[in-house]
C-alpha cells in the first residue's frame, strides 16, 4: 500500500491570519512523479551530469524509513569528495568535516531523498555569522523575495516564524533538485568554472563562486541565500509560496525550494510536510 502524505497548509497563508485548516493526501506514487514526471526531450538534455543518475534508484531513501537521505554519486565514485559514501546515508559529520578543507566553510553533496534528487549544503553559519562579511567566509543570508516578475512577495523569516524547522538545522538545508527553469538537475560543483569556485560574497547576487549550476542550461542558485519564493503547480495552475534560495542567474525564473530537514542522531533526514512545494515540476 502507498503511504499516504499529509501536505499542510501554505505557511504564508497562516501568516497572513487566515483560521481554518485544509490538508491533501498523496501517496508515494505520486511523489516520485513530481520528481521524475519530466519530458524525455528535458531528461535527455541531461544526460552526463551527476543528477541524471538519479532516476536509475529504486524508488525509497533507503535509511530511517522514508526520511533518510543518502549520498548519490553514480558516475563519479572516484572523483567526488562522496564517492566512496555512493547509495550510505548521509551524516551531518560527512560535511563538517568536508567543510573544514574549504576556505568558506562550506560543503555539498548530490543525494536522493524519497526518492527523487536532492542536493544538501553545509554552511558554517554559527562560525561566520558575526564575522565581516567580506573575509569570504559563507554564513546564511535571510532575505526578501520575489516573484519571476520581481515583484516583492515576502521575507525568508515570514515563513520560518510560523514554522521553525524551516530554519536551518545545525548548519544544514536540503534543495529540491529540480531547476525551476525545465526541471533539470543543477548539482554542487559538478564543473569547474568561476559560478562553483570555493568562494563567497554576501548578497545573493551572482558574484563569487559557492552556487548550485545547471550544467543543462547555465542557471545559477546561491544556497547561502534563504528567501520566499513562488511558483505554481504544473498540473493545476495554482500558485504557492515557499522557503527556497535564491536564483543568482541564469534563465531560471525563480528559486529552488528548501525542504526541511531533521537530525536522527547524526543521520540527515527530511521532513515531509511541505510536498506542494515541488510540484512545478509534476
Amino acid at each position: 500500500m502507498s503511504r499516504e502524505y499529509d501536505l499542510k497548509v501554505d505557511p504564508a497563508t497562516l501568516a497572513g491570519g487566515a483560521s481554518g485548516s485544509s490538508s491533501t493526501s498523496i501517496n508515494r506514487r505520486q511523489f516520485l512523479k513530481y520528481g521524475f514526471n519530466t519530458a524525455t526531450g528535458v531528461l535527455a538534455a541531461s544526460l552526463g551530469v551527476l543528477g541524471f543518475s538519479a532516476i536509475l534508484l529504486p524508488p525509497g531513501g533507503g535509511v530511517s524509513g522514508d526520511l533518510g537521505v543518502v549520498f548519490w554519486a553514480k558516475g563519479r565514485e572516484d572523483e567526488a569528495w562522496y564517492g566512496a559514501k555512493h547509495e550510505q546515508p548521509m551524516t551531518r559529520t560527512d560535511f563538517v568535516n568536508e567543510a573544514a578543507k574549504s576556505s568558506t566553510g562550506t560543503s555539498g553533496a548530490a543525494g536522493i531523498w524519497n526518492g527523487v534528487p536532492v542536493v544538501v549544503t553545509y554552511v558554517d553559519h554559527a562560525k561566520n555569522k558575526d564575522t565581516p562579511v567580506f573575509n569570504g567566509k559563507a554564513r546564511f543570508q535571510f532575505m526578501e523575495g520575489y516573484d519571476e516578475t520581481g515583484k516583492r512577495i515576502g521575507h525568508f523569516e515570514d515563513l520560518s516564524d510560523v514554522d521553525p524547522r524551516i530554519f536551518p538545522s545545525d548548519n544544514l538545508v536540503m534543495i529540491f533538485g529540480r531547476c525551476t527553469h525545465l526541471c533539470c538537475i543543477p548539482g554542487w560543483q559538478l564543473v569547474s568554472n568561476s559560478y562553483t569556485d570555493d568562494s563567497w560574497t554576501p548578497g545573493g547576487g551572482d558574484g563569487g563562486g559557492t552556487k548550485l549550476f545547471c550544467i543543462c542550461h547555465s542557471s545559477r542558485f546561491d544556497p547561502t541565500a534563504l528567501e520566499m519564493n513562488s511558483n505554481r503547480n504544473r498540473s493545476s495552475g495554482a500558485t504557492f509560496s515557499y522557503a527556497g534560495i535564491r536564483r543568482a542567474g541564469g534563465p531560471a525564473p525563480v528559486g529552488l525550494p528548501l525542504i526541511p530537514i531533521q537530525l536522527n542522531g547524526d543521520v540527515i533526514e527530511g521532513i515531509t510536510d511541505y510536498i506542494d512545494w515541488y510540484t512545478y515540476c509534476d
